[in-house]
């Protein structure tokens, strides 16, 4: 599928097909998470994850941001 960049305010963005977002299960307001990996652009639907009891957001957003920076050493890690 190609799409063409648009302006919208003082950034560009990419509209999608209602037909895929539907098959997606996206709608308007819905959270995306947008990845680049090369010269690839991926976007997922963001999860709401439930808390765990007497857990704070803080200690997700620290790992959230250490897998982030550490991402290439833990891959080796894991094909040691």
């Amino acid at each position: 599928m190609e799409r063409k960049l648009t302006k919208i305010g003082n950034s560009l963005g990419v509209t999608f097909p209602i037909e895929l977002l539907n098959r997606l299960g996206l709608q308007q307001g819905d959270n995306v998470s947008v990845e680049e990996q090369g010269d690839t652009i991926v976007i997922r639907k963001s999860e709401k994850v439930q808390l765990p009891k007497g857990i704070s957001s803080d200690f997700f957003d620290l790992l959230d941001k250490n897998m982030k920076e550490y991402d290439e050493t833990l891959k080796k890690l894991v094909e040691r």
